[in-house]
């Protein structure tokens, strides 16, 4: 039937030919493949359209102009993104060759040179804005529109005789003029203003008018999710991405208006929420002389500096009074907690307690000095990796403003909803308001949830973001691509232990392991022999088995780590092997059974067996490949025999890793770090 609640009687794919019988409030019948429906009116065409391929590469070198304000320099960079060098700037009108296309991206070669730019700045003539031949009718409101101009300061914005940069220059309008829109088409605004009428660039102008600092204001971006935030082309999330910045980011603003700020920063201006940015850096990096102060962000990770072969005590309490409960070793990786008269509340090595903070600092000298690096090549792209990762829905603990289309919820109220109610079932919230934005979770039918605001989306449908109280979701693209991509860990002392190769022992004592590591930590205290018997029995490092087994049992206080029984006998899992997202406990218990593992020792040691056979001796011998296992992606371009699903994994178990190196004398390392193809 006629409606979205109608039963689906087919699915048809782009460019399949139908018959209309009739039309009728935006909804056709239709004849197709034998069978006779209703399908929305807006999909069809007259025309048999053809998907574009996802890659073009001509089979002759296209010759295209660059198409840019007039002014204004096209970037071409050293690699197809945004993070690429600056090999080149382009003026308008430049001749170029491009040499294929993908992702948005021309490679292309001009002046002599070869790089990168955004295909939307190339045009296949080398015009001056020529106006079309049969201009669109242009819409009129019903009620002219007053808006102010949003330049630069001590900018000026070109009114024209015409709706083309080729107009006659009529008149020069300063930033925060007033002006009367009488009517928009194709991104100009003809406008009245200080008498005269003419056409101006609709993206230079906003509904109010914009408090301008005196001076722009340098202000970071402050965001929980790693990877930072969206700079769009206008204030509005629906607007295009021109840029994602990466938290910490310095910037400038130019001005503030509507809970949006116009910035500048990698050369380009755009918009961002304010509130996502804050007036002081979140993490800030001080020298060898320890932690200065006041403006170390809840949470950084920070190191301790003491010389070598000195201890730091953490003690129980803000005092040289308090019982020392721990001693530190220089290098040792702490979170830092909070910090009042010279002293730091700090976690480290499952204790959480209080050091001098003049001994603490987030720049760690001359770590990992002793190591070798080797290079592993893939054939495939970073961004292929993470379409390939999206398929498997990796999960995260970030948190995301998510959304749900207005047709799938019943509203307690149709002026202003708060809640919601889920009707059917199979619908996606989305990390934004449109299809095109990736699926956070799913909700059934029948649930309830608290709407924060609507927004129109792209697709012409009301989207609500809502609450979607879930600790675990399907992870963004962009968070995945950080995870992903190792120049973000490569140069950190600690995160760059994920790409250790982990098949070489480190010859640890027992005593020293059971004393200064394992004392504490519940089922696994004094079990350091049975970490080395696995680690020399199997060839795998006995440092990660015990920071692994700490992560998995939460410092050995875990319910599969202390025993469940299976039918009839205790088993216990120190690595939380088998124990799926869906229900650990009793996944990880019946593979522990399974497996024969009936005391804590067998657990250890058998443990390590399944881990070395099946992930470090069979090529993935880093925690980077055991999470994203980039061999087999490459080869089989699917994401397969990966150890866990959360993309943060192998991050997470670092620190505790490089607080165990620090307790071990003499040792040497050696690194395996992937590279991935570039266009």
């Amino acid at each position: 039937k006629a409606a979205t609640n109608g039963t689906i009687i087919a699915k048809l794919a782009k460019g399949a030919k139908v018959t209309v019988l009739s039309e009728s409030n935006g909804w056709s019948k239709i004849q197709a493949n034998g069978k006779t429906g209703y399908v929305s009116s807006k999909f069809l065409t007259d025309k048999k359209v053809q998907s574009k391929p996802k890659e073009k590469t001509p089979a002759k070198t296209l010759t295209k102009y660059v198409d840019v304000d007039t002014g204004s320099t096209l970037n071409m960079r050293s690699k197809a993104s945004t993070s690429g060098a600056i090999v080149a700037k382009l003026k308008k009108g430049t001749k170029v060759t491009v040499q294929s296309e993908a992702n948005g991206w021309s490679k292309i070669t001009a002046s002599g040179k070869t790089g990168y730019v955004s295909s939307k700045y190339l045009t296949d003539k080398n015009t001056q804005s020529k106006p079309t031949k049969n201009p669109p009718k242009q819409t009129t409101p019903t009620k002219t529109v007053t808006k102010y101009v949003e330049v630069d300061a001590g900018s000026t914005l070109n009114m024209r005789n015409k709706a083309s940069t080729s107009g006659a220059i009529v008149a020069k309008l300063k930033k925060g003029t007033k002006v009367t829109v009488l009517s928009e088409s194709n991104g100009w605004s003809k406008i009245t203003a200080n008498g005269k009428t003419g056409y101006v660039s609709s993206k230079y102008l906003v509904t109010s008018k914009q408090t301008e600092t005196t001076t722009p204001k340098t202000k970071y971006v402050n965001i929980a999710s790693v990877s930072g935030i969206s700079m769009y082309a206008s204030p509005s999330t629906n607007a295009s991405v021109i840029v994602n910045i990466g938290k910490g980011v310095a910037v400038l603003v130019y001005s503030e208006s509507n809970g949006w700020s116009k910035i500048k920063v990698y050369d380009q201006i755009g918009y961002v929420k304010s509130e996502l940015l804050s007036a002081t850096k979140p993490i800030s990096n001080n020298n060898d002389q320890g932690n200065q102060n006041g403006d170390v962000a809840t949470g950084t990770i920070m190191y301790v500096n003491v010389d070598a072969g000195t201890n730091l005590n953490m003690r129980s309490s803000a005092s040289t009074t308090g019982t020392i409960i721990a001693k530190l070793t220089r290098g040792t990786a702490v979170t830092f907690l909070s910090e009042s008269n010279g002293w730091a509340k700090i976690t480290a090595n499952g204790k959480t307690g209080f050091v001098s903070a003049k001994f603490l600092t987030t720049d760690l000298q001359n770590a990992n000095k002793d190591s070798k690096t080797t290079y592993s090549e893939y054939n495939l792209t970073l961004d292929e990796m993470v379409k390939i990762q999206m398929a498997v829905n990796p999960q995260t603990d970030n948190k995301y403003r998510t959304y749900i289309r207005g047709d799938a919820l019943k509203l307690n109220s149709s002026s202003k909803p708060t809640v919601g109610v889920v009707q059917g079932s199979g619908w996606n919230v989305r990390g934004g308001a449109g299809t095109n934005f990736w699926s956070v979770g799913q909700v059934s039918k029948g649930t309830s949830l608290t709407i924060l605001s609507s927004v129109k989306g792209s697709d012409g449908y009301t989207w609500y973001e809502v609450k979607y109280n879930k600790t675990w979701v399907n992870a963004s693209p962009d968070d995945i691509k950080y995870y992903l991509d190792p120049s973000n860990f490569v140069n950190d002392p600690i995160k760059s232990l994920q790409f250790i190769n982990l098949s070489k022992t480190t010859n640890v004592q027992a005593a020293e392991v059971n004393d200064r590591i394992l004392a504490g930590k519940g089922i696994l205290s004094g079990k350091a022999s049975a970490f080395i018997t696995a680690g020399n029995t199997y060839g795998i490092n006995e440092l990660y088995l015990i920071s692994h087994a700490l992560l998995e049992t939460g410092n050995g206080k875990s319910t599969l780590a202390n025993g469940v029984k299976v039918n009839g006998k205790t088993v216990y899992n120190m690595y939380g092997i088998g124990a799926f997202d869906s229900d650990p406990v009793k996944a990880g218990a019946n593979f522990a059974y399974n497996a024969g593992w009936f005391t804590p020792e067998q657990a250890i040691i058998g443990g390590a067996e399944f881990i070395a056979k099946g992930y470090i001796n069979a090529g993935q011998n880093t925690l980077y490949k055991m999470r994203w296992n980039p061999d087999a992606a490459s080869s089989s371009r699917k994401a397969t025999h990966q150890y866990a699903t959360d993309i943060g994994w192998a991050v997470k178990q670092i620190a505790q890793i490089h607080n165990l190196y620090s307790l071990v004398s003499s040792y040497s390392l050696i690194f395996d770090i992937p590279v991935y193809r570039i266009l």
